[in-house]
């Protein structure tokens, strides 16, 4: 159940991101020069995040949900930093 609500949070939260995000490629949304750079090298960052989490817990003998929900933690540590970012952005 915890893994279901996690993962709906964060689905919820990167909706949000990427509407902000085309926004802004639109220029209907204030976002940062680099946005589009940044939005693909975090992408990469966080999949080597989850995979190194991923494989620790599988190591450590962890149940397939364990491993998902440490394959998730940093995925879901951007997109609740972007949405809340991206959403200061505009109060400036």
């Amino acid at each position: 159940m915890r893994l279901g609500l996690r993962s709906s949070v964060m689905m919820a939260e990167a909706q949000a991101v990427i509407a902000m995000r085309m926004a802004g490629m639109m220029g209907m949304w204030p976002v940062s020069p680099g946005e589009n750079a940044r939005m693909v090298s975090e992408k990469i960052a966080a999949l080597q995040e989850a995979q190194i989490a991923v494989m620790k817990a599988a190591m450590k003998g962890a149940s397939p949900a364990t491993m998902a929900e440490a394959a998730l933690r940093p995925v879901r540590r951007r997109t609740k930093a972007n949405a809340e970012r991206l959403a200061r952005d505009v109060t400036r």
